[in-house]
């Protein structure tokens, strides 16, 4: 997008602590021409240092105001940073960060000591054209101020995690599908679901394992079942884990 290749909140191994990768591996090959990576905040399943290890050493890492220093001493080379409000040029690529409604904090919201940068989203422009990358987040009213700055083409919307519940500051199918009402965006991409669960628990027999199961592949449908029913005119685009639109 705008000669730049980019990627959001990367995660490139088979796990992240206890949680397991359960879409297919990632290519290395696929990630030669990365140029552009952008971090949303600071939970280990969207800013995965191992991950950004991986990728060349000239490639910029755009993380959120105030967590620069943090990222660069844990070996990533070429960090900057991007506040909310804020926006920036990368080449023929225009980012501005956007808010969010999702804790900033490494280690999650009940914490007080650690790195602490407020969590944001992304609306990428270039071209004519116009991406607004959520991060993770749950309904919040500056959604309404995200639409304001003109059409948008895709929106890129959580509709899960990686658990059997949520918390607060996440799009579960119902919200994503109420955001898409907020936003009217052209298109909506489901994302946040089919990628990580605790190791072995969608092996437990009963319940609790049939339920992970099912949030494996279930949420982006009744994601898109959501939209439809509310009569928007969006079109949803389900892209499974790994695979190209």
């Amino acid at each position: 997008m705008g000669g730049r290749t980019v990627l959001t909140d990367p995660v490139l191994t088979a796990a992240i602590g206890p949680l397991r990768r359960t879409a297919p591996a990632v290519d290395p090959a696929g990630l030669a021409g990365v140029d552009l990576v952008l971090i949303s905040h600071l939970h280990a399943d969207h800013l995965h240092l191992g991950s950004l290890r991986r990728l060349h050493h000239d490639t910029e890492v755009v993380v959120p105001a105030g967590a620069g220093d943090w990222v660069r001493r844990r070996g990533v080379r070429r960090v900057s940073e991007l506040a909310v409000g804020q926006t920036r040029r990368f080449g023929g690529l225009q980012v501005t960060g956007t808010p969010a409604d999702h804790s900033g904090h490494r280690w999650g919201p009940r914490l007080t000591h650690g790195p602490q940068a407020d969590a944001m989203g992304h609306l990428l422009e270039a071209d004519g054209l116009r991406v607004y990358a959520a991060g993770d987040t749950g309904l919040f009213p500056g959604l309404d101020d995200v639409a304001a700055q003109g059409p948008i083409d895709l929106a890129a919307l959580p509709v899960w995690g990686w658990g059997p519940s949520l918390g607060p500051g996440h799009l579960d199918p119902p919200g994503a599908a109420e955001a898409v009402r907020r936003l009217a965006p052209r298109v909506a991409l489901p994302v946040h679901w089919g990628t990580l669960a605790v190791t072995g628990l969608c092996a437990v027999p009963g319940r609790i394992g049939g339920r992970m199961r099912e949030l494996l592949v279930h949420p982006p449908h009744e994601f898109a079942d959501a939209v439809t029913a509310a009569g928007l005119p969006t079109r949803t685009l389900v892209v499974p884990p790994g695979a190209a639109a």
